[in-house]
C-alpha cells in the first residue's frame, strides 16, 4: 500500500465508493481508470471493486443492472443515470471457452488482482483515504513504461485469448514496451488461441488498434508475433513484396503500409470530431490536411487506409520498364469486402472502406479528366477521405503533393457551386421521349447528366427545354 498526493476522482463514482465504506464494505477504484490517473490520462471509465456480494450492493442502491452477476458483476446506476459498473472482489475458476470463467468465488483484495491481466491493471486505489494497494508490482511497471501479465502470461492468455491482443494494443496505445516474457508468450500463442474468438471481439480490439493513434506500432507487433498472419492474411501478405523502387524509395509494399499508418495516426490524432460533416472551409488546413471529420469517416478512413493496397500482392508483375501491380484497386476493393465481412464490419463501413480502396488510384486521372467526370467526383461525399488517403499515401511514398495540393483546391472550387441535390433530367423524361428500359436508356441518362454538370440549369424547366430541343418527344 502507498501514501498518494489526491488523484482526481469524480462526484458520482465517488459518492458510490462512499456509500459502500460506509456500509462497512472495502471499496477502491480498479483497473483501467487507476492506471490513466497515474499516467496523467484522463480515464474514460470508472470501475469499483468492493468487498460486497452483489446482493450486498442491490440492497445499497436503488438501481442497479445485473450484467454479470453470476461473476459478481453489477452496474449501479447514479441519480444522472450513468451507469458504473461495480464487482466484487473475486477469483476465477476454468476458462472452458477460452473468454469467460466457468464460475467465481469471493476472495480477499490482494487475491482478486491475481485474476487480472496485466500489473498496471491490476493497481487499485481508495479516492477517499488517498491510497493505492499495490500487489503485484504495477506500479514499478508503470514507472518502467513495461506491460507485464500478472502471473504466468501463457495461463493468462489461455483463460482469456482477446488478452493476447488487449495487449498488443495497451504496448502500442500506451507507449510501453512488452516484458520478455509475455512477449515470448504473445508470440508461442500464435495459430493457437485466436481462433477460438468471436471475429466480432477480434474487430474491436482492431478498430481500438486503429483508431487511438497508434497504429503503426500496433500492426507492427501484429506483423511481428505472426497474429497478422491468423487475423488478417490479406494484410499479411504484403511482407516482402517488391515495389519500384523509383515511385516506392520507402521499400516493400509491407514497408509501405506501415509508413502510412503512420501519417493515419497523425491525423486521427490531430482531427477535431464533429456530430455531423463539417462546413467546406472546416474540412481542410491551409496545408491541405484533413482537420474536421465525424467518428463515422474516421472509422471509413482508417480502414481504407489499412487495406487500400491488399491488391497488390496478387498482381505483381515484373514487366519489362518496372514493378506493375495494375488493377491492383479492383482486386484490393475485392479483398477488402471479404475481410471486412469476415469481421463482421457494418455494411455502411464496409462499403465506405472498399469505396475508397477501390478508387484510391483514380485520382491520379482527374486533372486530365472531362469536366463533368470531375465534378461527379468532387460532388461525392467521400471525396475529402479520398483526398486524405491520397495525402498519406503520396506522403509515404515519393513525397510529391502537387497533385494533391491540386484536387483540394478542384474540390473546394466546387462547393462554391450551386449545384441540385440531384440531377434535374431523370430516366422517365427520357422514357416519354421513346427510350425503354435497358443500356440504352442508361447510356443516354448518363450522358445528359454529364452535360449537365458542365453545363449547369437553372431550373428543372431549363432543363426539360433543353431536353426537348436535343431529344424532342416521340
Amino acid at each position: 500500500m502507498a501514501d498518494l498526493p489526491p488523484l482526481a476522482c469524480p462526484e458520482e463514482p465517488l459518492a458510490i465508493l462512499r456509500t459502500l465504506q460506509q456500509a462497512g464494505y472495502q471499496a477502491v477504484l480498479a483497473g483501467g481508470c487507476v492506471r490513466d490517473m497515474l499516467l496523467g490520462r484522463t480515464p474514460h471509465d470508472w470501475d469499483i471493486a468492493t468487498s460486497a456480494r452483489p446482493e450486498g450492493v442491490e440492497a445499497l442502491f436503488p438501481q442497479t443492472i445485473p450484467v454479470g452477476r453470476q461473476f459478481g458483476i453489477l452496474l449501479v446506476l447514479s441519480p444522472s443515470g450513468t451507469p458504473y459498473e461495480v464487482a466484487s472482489f473475486r477469483g476465477e475458476t476454468t476458462y472452458s471457452d477460452g473468454r469467460h470463467p466457468d464460475g467465481v468465488h469471493f476472495v480477499a483484495m490482494e487475491e482478486d488482482v491475481k485474476r487480472r491481466d496485466f500489473t498496471v491493471n491490476a493497481l487499485l486505489y481508495d479516492p477517499i483515504a488517498q491510497r493505492l494497494h499495490d500487489f503485484v508490482g504495477g506500479q514499478e511497471d508503470l514507472s518502467r513504461r513495461r506491460l507485464r501479465c500478472v502471473g504466468e502470461p501463457l495461463r493468462r492468455f489461455q483463460e482469456d485469448r482477446l488478452r493476447i491482443l488487449r495487449a498488443i494494443r495497451f504496448s502500442a496505445n500506451l507507449g510501453f514496451s512488452l516484458e520478455e516474457e509475455t512477449w515470448k508468450a504473445v508470440c508461442q500463442s500464435a495459430g493457437t488461441l485466436l481462433p477460438a474468438v468471436s471475429q466480432e471481439r477480434i474487430r474491436e480490439e482492431l478498430e481500438k488498434m486503429l483508431l487511438h493513434g497508434a497504429s503503426q506500432k500496433a500492426f507492427s507487433l501484429l506483423a511481428q508475433s505472426g497474429h497478422l498472419q491468423e487475423i488478417l492474411p490479406e494484410l499479411a501478405a504484403e511482407q516482402g513484396v517488391a515495389q519500384p523502387p523509383q515511385f516506392h524509395p520507402e521499400g516493400d509494399v509491407w514497408q509501405h503500409q506501415l509508413k502510412i499508418l503512420g501519417f493515419l495516426d497523425e491525423t486521427l490524432s490531430t482531427l477535431h470530431t464533429t456530430e455531423h460533416p463539417p462546413a467546406p472551409e472546416q474540412r481542410f488546413s491551409p496545408k491541405g490536411r484533413l482537420q474536421e471529420a465525424t467518428p463515422e469517416e474516421q472509422r471509413w478512413l482508417a480502414w481504407g487506409t489499412l487495406l487500400h493496397d491488399v491488391g497488390k500482392p496478387p498482381t505483381y508483375q515484373e514487366a519489362e520498364d518496372r514493378i506493375r501491380f495494375n488493377g491492383h484497386d479492383v482486386q484490393g476493393e475485392t479483398l477488402t469486402r471479404e475481410a471486412l465481412g469476415r469481421l463482421r464490419l457494418d455494411g455502411t463501413t464496409l462499403e465506405n472502406a472498399a469505396f475508397l480502396v477501390r478508387k484510391h488510384m483514380e485520382a491520379a486521372q482527374l486533372p486530365q479528366a472531362r469536366i463533368a467526370r470531375q465534378r461527379r467526383a468532387y460532388q461525392h461525399p467521400l471525396f475529402p477521405l479520398l483526398l486524405e488517403l491520397l495525402r498519406m499515401d503520396t506522403l509515404a511514398s515519393w513525397g510529391n503533393l502537387d497533385l494533391h495540393r491540386a484536387l483540394v483546391q478542384g474540390w473546394q472550387e466546387e462547393q462554391k457551386r450551386p449545384h441540385p441535390p440531384k440531377p434535374y433530367i431523370t430516366g422517365n423524361d427520357l422514357i416519354q421521349r421513346g427510350y425503354h428500359t435497358g443500356p440504352a436508356l442508361g447510356s443516354k441518362l448518363r450522358e445528359c447528366h454529364d452535360y449537365e454538370l458542365e453545363h449547369p440549369f437553372s431550373s428543372r424547366e431549363e432543363a426539360l427545354a433543353w431536353l426537348d430541343k436535343t431529344l424532342p418527344k416521340r
